[in-house]
């Protein structure tokens, strides 16, 4: 086992990995930008470096101070969390050529997989599914009109090297390509350094539904089953959940036996995930591969028992998997929101300020994994999320009623904006509840003015706290002076963790 580990990344990811190396009895360095320089992972790792200004160009996605940072601490891993440097093949080589370990696939893996065109090309000579679509990447309208006049429109245009819902656009008809083409491929060049794009026919009703893959060094490939993230919001996910309410239990061992042949003819090692598009007729196709730890993890750890950001560590060492697939199984249902700093009733536009009250959730079947604390700021500068609230139930109706429970415990005020109420919202319409929706169910459902934004709430219940504690403390006069009161019962005290409570009733 590793000594110390470097974590490459910050946030909510950064204190989850930190939480493993302890567990492992492992050190753990945490690397930090001037803006974060009070960060929660800088505060719970065992050393700190700080690597650059603000901006991640010139701090989290600057290769040579990041290994100079590991040298110094006299780190033997790095472990890159998902984001920043966690699919990048020159990082990976970098660090090994620096002697030292990274914890995730082969370099090689990393390049078969980031090409989404070269990754239907494998995929599809693996016996692996793929969406109809053009074999190779396409560079003007004309060239995706004569595809799309073989597979049929609405059509998605999609860039070669995209990740993260970037680079996308759904056509429906003709007239709309030209804009398109020259959207996407403006998009792909901005954000990925490679305008290069292709095409996919777009699934009718498509649930986006992704299966999670384990390889050790030793030749042994298991999946852990499926998640479920089709609600969606600019093709980024915001609820997921495991099992899917969507498909069958045939359907689920074909996935996952095509997941696990996807994993090994790429010669894939750790932790990885196969997503797939999924149509109303149950047909599914190969959308992509993360090769990397993911966003959604705890809701497989929840429902499989597997602490897989441990696992990655232990396989990285070179030891075999500690289970088998006939040692896995799914255990009840799990749910997870993605809490950020954003506001839904502006285009979902990031929101980030400082965090004056923090109430986080509690109680059984509760899980929150945060990169925050009272009084932190979410930074402009990089990913505004606040923390990945969880729940567990012995089916899914008892998950969807702890969700709802702990999205009303949850509280957070200041000068930002968040997404509570509209998860509040999701897990109470009747479309979610019944299991009844895909990709389209933020677009087709969501309007907000019919939506209350949590961020005015929050702030209420602060500012009625501190009314509250204003009030009590100003009773501390002549009068409360004179004479304490022989008891006072328990019940009587108007606390301001009950008014936040009764504003947690008044919502419902």
């Amino acid at each position: 086992m590793f000594k110390r580990i470097l974590i490459a990344n910050r946030g909510e990811i950064a204190v989850r990995v930190i939480r493993a190396c302890r567990d492992l009895g492992v050190e753990s360095v945490a690397v930090f930008s001037e803006a974060d320089r009070t960060a929660l992972h800088v505060r719970e790792a065992d050393y700190a470096v700080a690597v650059g200004p603000a901006p991640a160009r010139e701090s989290y996605l600057n290769i040579e101070r990041i290994l100079d940072a590991a040298r110094a601490t006299g780190a033997e891993a790095i472990h890159p969390g998902y984001g920043f440097f966690s699919e990048n093949a020159g990082f990976a080589r970098a660090i090994a050529a620096a002697g030292l370990t990274f914890i995730g696939p082969p370099p090689e893996a990393i390049e078969k997989m980031g090409d989404k065109v070269e990754a239907r090309k494998l995929m599809a000579a693996a016996g692996v599914p793929v969406t109809p679509g053009s074999p190779d990447t396409l560079e003007t309208a004309e060239q995706v009109r004569a595809i799309a006049k073989k597979i049929g429109f609405p059509i998605m245009l999609k860039a070669a090297a995209g990740g993260g819902g970037k680079g996308m656009r759904l056509v429906e008809h003709d007239k709309d390509l030209g804009a398109a083409v020259r959207t996407v491929a403006s998009e792909a060049k901005s954000s990925f350094g490679d305008g290069r794009f292709y095409v996919e026919k777009y699934l009718n009703r498509p649930r986006h539904i992704e299966v999670q893959v384990f390889a050790d060094q030793h030749g042994e490939t298991v999946h852990l089953f499926e998640r479920e993230c089709s609600i969606q919001r600019r093709h980024q996910k915001v609820v997921e959940e495991s099992p899917s309410p969507f498909i069958t239990a045939a359907m689920r061992r074909e996935m996952g036996e095509v997941a696990v042949r996807a994993a090994r003819a790429v010669g894939y090692v750790g932790a990885g995930t196969i997503e797939f598009l999924a149509d109303a007729d149950r047909n599914f196709y190969f959308l992509e591969m993360n090769t990397r730890i993911q966003v959604e993890h705890p809701v497989t750890e929840l429902v499989t028992g597997i602490d897989l950001v441990k696992a990655q560590i232990e396989v990285a060492t070179g030891m075999p998997l500690a289970f088998r697939q006939s040692d896995l199984a799914q255990r009840g249902w799990a749910l997870e929101c993605r809490i950020y700093a954003e506001d839904p009733a502006a285009g979902f536009a990031p929101a980030p300020g400082r965090i004056e009250t923090l109430r986080l959730p509690d109680g059984p079947g509760v899980r929150v994994d945060a990169g925050v604390y009272q009084g932190a700021e979410v930074s402009l500068y990089y990913d505004p999320m606040i923390a990945k609230l969880a729940t567990w139930g012995r089916d899914r109706n008892e998950a969807i009623g702890r969700m709802r429970r702990a999205l009303g415990e949850f509280v957070v005020a200041g000068t930002l904006t968040t997404n509570l109420e509209f998860h509040r919202w999701i897990v109470e319409h009747p479309r979610f509840i019944a299991g009844d929706f895909d990709t389209n169910f933020i677009n087709q459902e969501y309007r907000p003015e019919a939506v209350a934004q949590g961020g005015d709430e929050a702030h209420l219940a602060a500012v009625l706290t501190a009314a509250v504690m204003a009030y009590r403390n100003g009773q501390n006069g002549a009068a409360a002076a004179a004479q304490a009161p022989a008891a006072t019962a328990p019940s009587a005290a108007v606390t301001p963790w009950k008014m936040l409570g009764r504003l947690d009733l008044l919502r419902r």
